[in-house]
């Protein structure tokens, strides 16, 4: 009786450090191998995305290179103010936001839709080779996709002149000269080659659904529809919201093969195909402005970082737990 009133000896502070350093070395020893696996990783990124910041500087100099980089004079501000002067670059930047714009909107709601439609699909082997056929366009390089659609638009031997537009009534078309087809082009071809992967990441939240939340709507009567709007839907709200914000984050930049290679870098269709990537390297690559096409790139990075910023906050207003941060 009298060992248990007796009160606990107080621990000095210094016995409570030791005892502390003596935890935090044993969890070092504990996960040193998951930190020296690690560790490739982060060398890799700052050598690839922290030590190139240093690059930054370029966008506001005039880059002479017989100084050198850091003895070039300073343009202050002109580069970027060329980025609002200048035509092209102002179609370029208006280009690349519709362009992502319907690429998010019609992206995934092909992607849930052909997701439902795997679900349903009763077949293992029918499913599977499903997934592999939707995700092989994915996986194929954009000069294969441009001498595809190459094949299809060729003014003298392509399908669609020689086949599909001669049913319909139509005289043929020089499709890489006119430039009001090519936003649709464009839309088709970049679904094609990404529904598969985006349908890939809705299907596998779509399976780990509870079923038992499908067995209850159908008791309760509920169609094959009500069942979409009110199961399935919801439960890939947090997925939608992700790869949403994770898409707003990239609506300044554009995929460079989809936009140079597929219309084959013509002339004539810049109206409709230039975007932010192609302006900066068409003008590296014609007008060797290195510091404008600095600008450029850096302007991309900012407008990003304030779109991902935007769009969490709204999604944080409407719905805290769905926000990314």
């Amino acid at each position: 009786m009298e060992q248990t009133m007796k009160q606990k000896k107080p621990v000095l502070p210094e016995e409570e450090k030791n005892r502390t350093r003596s935890r935090r070395n044993k969890r070092i020893k504990q996960f040193l191998p998951l930190y020296i696996m690690l560790l490739p990783g982060i060398v890799y990124l700052i050598i690839n995305n922290y030590l190139p910041m240093g690059g930054l500087v370029i966008a506001f100099k005039k880059v002479n290179y017989a100084v050198g980089i850091f003895n070039s004079p300073w343009a202050g501000l002109s580069n970027f103010k060329f980025l609002f002067s200048n035509n092209d670059a102002l179609n370029a930047l208006r280009n690349t936001v519709l362009y992502n714009l319907g690429f998010i909107l019609f992206g995934n709601i092909l992607a849930i839709t052909v997701a439902i439609a795997l679900d349903c699909v009763k077949s293992k082997f029918l499913k599977r080779f499903s997934q592999v056929v939707i995700l092989i366009p994915y996986l194929l390089s954009t000069v294969i996709v441009s001498y595809i659609v190459y094949a299809f638009l060729n003014p003298t031997n392509g399908f669609v002149n020689n086949s599909v537009l001669p049913l319909l009534g139509i005289d043929p078309i020089k499709w890489y000269n006119v430039p009001k087809y090519w936003p649709v082009i464009l839309t088709i071809v970049y679904l094609w080659m990404s529904f598969g992967y985006s349908s890939i990441l809705y299907y596998s939240t779509i399976i780990g659904i509870d079923k038992s939340l499908y067995e209850a709507a159908v008791m309760d009567g509920a169609t094959t529809w009500q069942q979409i709007c009110h199961v399935t839907l919801p439960s890939l709200k947090f997925t939608i919201i992700t790869l949403v914000l994770l898409a707003v984050g990239r609506i300044c930049y554009s995929d460079f093969g989809l936009f140079y290679q597929v219309p084959q870098h013509s002339g004539l269709l810049y109206s409709t195909t230039q975007t932010i990537d192609t302006f900066v390297y068409r003008a590296l690559l014609e007008l060797n402005d290195v510091g404008r096409s600095s600008a450029a790139g850096f302007l991309q990075s900012i407008l990003g970082f304030i779109m991902v910023f935007t769009a969490n906050t709204l999604v944080s207003r409407i719905d805290k737990e769905s926000a990314l941060f």
